[in-house]
């Protein structure tokens, strides 16, 4: 999925490292269930830069599965 318009470059960094890189986060969207999923639905999107950044980038949460 392409980035919206209106997103920086520096936020379209942030959540590339979000969807790329973060294992955190990787294995919240692939696996759906489990501690990492727990983790990132209630704590990591409300303080992480990389997940706000993704959910900007993306429109979805960082949690949520890629389509």
């Amino acid at each position: 999925m392409s980035a919206q318009s209106g997103s920086s470059a520096m936020t379209e960094k942030m959540a590339g490292f979000c969807k790329n890189v973060c294992p955190v986060c990787r294995s919240a969207r692939k696996n759906q269930q489990g501690a990492a999923y727990w983790f990132v639905k209630n704590i990591d999107s409300k303080i992480c830069p990389f997940c706000k950044a993704y959910e900007k980038v993306y429109g979805r949460k960082a949690y949520e599965p890629a389509e």
